[in-house]
């Protein structure tokens, strides 16, 4: 993707600041429609999600990314900001044994990275769990396009590739967490507009509140 760790300094920066602005507008329906009670986000995945991002977010910065940060500070802001919100709003519990789970393999990277002081580790087993997870979000997607938000999704997609150019060098351990959201993000918008060819019910019916998750 890219054949030059020179790329200009200014370009680099916008691609960076672009990335934190579109996944800022990209939250912003979610957090409005969870306020107004039309969406429901579920607490324990917006806290596994919280975590696992501030994790990302952490070992991007000690492996030394720069403008892609943008990107990946705003997403675990956003996440955070949306467990703030589930709190009140949310539905369900806050960890199930499955969630423990998770938890525990996160620190497992954690624990690798203090050995180590290598933070790969840490990076790979979060993209790997996120990158699970994700894949039930794709598949209800395609079974119910209706509760998903789509201009969410497609902002989201538009952010993750800016962030995958602000990097500016063929560097997979920087590349990793913005590659990850952005095969994610552009799954899910995919699955959404797919499930909308495949049901029958009139385009108004599809609206763009109640988004799912990361």
């Amino acid at each position: 993707m890219f054949e030059s760790t020179d790329q200009p300094a200014d370009v680099l920066i916008y691609f960076g600041i672009l990335s934190g602005i579109l996944s800022t507008f990209a939250y912003v329906p979610y957090v409005i429609d969870t306020a107004a009670r039309r969406t429901t986000p579920q607490r324990a995945s917006w806290l596994i999600w919280s975590v696992l991002g501030s994790i990302a977010f952490f070992s991007q910065l000690y492996e030394g990314a720069g403008e892609s940060l943008w990107f990946a500070g705003v997403q675990v802001t956003g996440t955070v900001i949306v467990f703030g919100l589930s709190v009140r709003f949310g539905v369900g519990g806050f960890l199930d044994r499955r969630d423990c789970l998770v938890l525990l393999c996160a620190a497992a990277g954690l624990a690798l990275w203090y050995v180590t002081e290598s933070a790969v580790y840490a990076l790979a087993i979060t993209v790997s769990i996120s990158l699970l997870g994700g894949s039930v979000t794709v598949l209800k997607a395609f079974r119910d396009p209706a509760s998903e938000t789509l201009a969410t999704w497609f902002l989201s997609f538009i952010a993750a590739t800016c962030a995958v150019f602000s990097v500016g060098a063929l560097d997979w351990v920087i590349l990793a967490y913005p590659l990850y959201l952005f095969t994610l993000n552009g799954a899910i918008v995919v699955a959404v507009l797919l499930g909308r060819m495949k049901h029958t019910a009139p385009a108004s019916d599809y609206h763009f509140g109640g988004v799912a998750h990361y």
